[in-house]
């Protein structure tokens, strides 16, 4: 008998695992990473949270507190003085880089934002210079909005007296390519988007989003997976035989387990679709780190990774997850160097002691995990 069928066969199979191997151990990642949800608990209390990824570097985020009446003023390509504004609304967030740029945060208002990368699918206003006075970067946007509106509605007006332009970041080398979520108290939630020059404002229902592509695609590609179920689905009979599920679950079945921004779309929908019932914000929170947890990604698996330049203190692609009750005004979050989670009370900031300067402080004090030591029980 020849064995050359089975050498081919042998053969194929030594190269695909070949190619795995190389996919898994050392081929670019094609993901891009960060993840936002919201929900809203029995008493109204709506919250928005968010994970950052980010693959090669630190961003070295830090909580910002931003006072009322701070004076900014929008950047441009040419370093001339872009579009000027007095913020009426204090923030509370996060920032990037160890600069004053938000990523993610909320007003005292109520309205939270989360900034998130839209590789490939940000086309910005090309610049004017005779219109700089009306123009910003991208990354101009998040204090723009939380310093000046309340509301969605005032969200929209905004964005209409502003030209968003390509700013370089100077360290990404290019003009960061972004996107927002937003939701305000009430839970109205709107993804800001741009495209060929143009603002696009989607009403967001769902209060999710990811990444690449565009916002209106990921919506359509829902269809694809509206078989989607948290009930399991029924036993069923073939003939004499009786079929039924090898275990809970089964009415997940098609959910898509990549990191790809489409797949965390669909399983983002899907689990905050089926969160349980809370009563009240601070019940709220447990949900939400109990999904955004779903998203945790690992070196090599978020936009910006290279596995020949990944800084050696990263433990984690995902370096902060973040949840915001905008009804209770409290900030939680938790870092790649500590999952235990901290917060802010922005009720409780002396907004008017802050005398119209940026406070920041980092995420990490110190970059570990602390732990609860319960070797020696105390038993009686």
């Amino acid at each position: 008998m020849s064995t050359r069928p089975f050498r081919r066969q042998l053969s194929m199979w030594l190269v695909a695992l070949a190619a795995m191997s190389f996919l898994i151990a050392g081929a670019p990642p094609l993901t891009q990473a960060c993840t936002a949800i919201t929900l809203k608990a029995g008493d109204g209390a709506v919250l928005l949270g968010r994970t950052m990824e980010w693959g090669s570097f630190d961003l070295n985020g830090r909580i910002i507190i931003i006072p009322r009446d701070h004076v900014f003023k929008g950047r441009t390509p040419d370093g001339r003085g872009g579009y000027r504004w007095k913020g009426k609304y204090a923030v509370v967030g996060t920032d990037m880089l160890e600069k004053e740029v938000l990523a993610d945060g909320f007003n005292e208002k109520g309205l939270a934002l989360g900034l998130l990368y839209h590789p490939g699918y940000a086309e910005y206003a090309r610049y004017a210079p005779d219109r700089a006075g009306e123009t910003m970067g991208p990354t101009d946007v998040a204090q723009y909005l939380l310093t000046t509106c309340a509301t969605v509605e005032d969200v929209r007006a905004a964005m209409k007296k502003v030209r968003v332009v390509p700013v370089v970041e100077e360290a990404l080398g290019f003009p960061p390519p972004v996107h927002f979520i937003i939701a305000e108290r009430s839970g109205k939630r709107v993804v800001i988007e741009f495209k060929q020059g143009e603002t696009k404002i989607f009403d967001a229902p769902l209060g999710v989003i990811t990444n690449a592509p565009a916002y209106d695609w990921h919506i359509t590609n829902l269809r694809n997976y509206v078989n989607l179920s948290q009930v399991a689905l029924p036993d069923k009979r073939i003939e004499d035989i009786e079929f039924a599920p090898l275990g809970a679950g089964s009415g997940m079945i098609g959910l898509p387990g990549d990191f790809t921004p489409p797949s965390r779309f669909i399983r983002a929908v899907a689990f905050t679709a089926s969160a349980r019932r809370t009563a009240n914000g601070p019940e709220t929170m447990y949900e939400m780190f109990r999904i955004l947890d779903n998203f945790n990604l690992p070196l090599g698996g978020a936009e910006g990774s290279d596995h020949e330049k990944i800084a050696s203190a990263m433990r984690s692609s995902t370096i902060w997850t973040v949840v915001y009750d905008t009804k209770n005004m409290v900030m939680y979050y938790h870092t790649q160097h500590n999952r235990r989670v901290r917060r802010v009370d922005a009720g409780a900031i002396d907004l008017d002691g802050l005398k119209g300067v940026i406070r920041t402080t980092p995420l990490d004090l110190k970059k570990q995990q602390d732990f609860e030591d319960v070797t020696v029980l105390r038993v009686r």
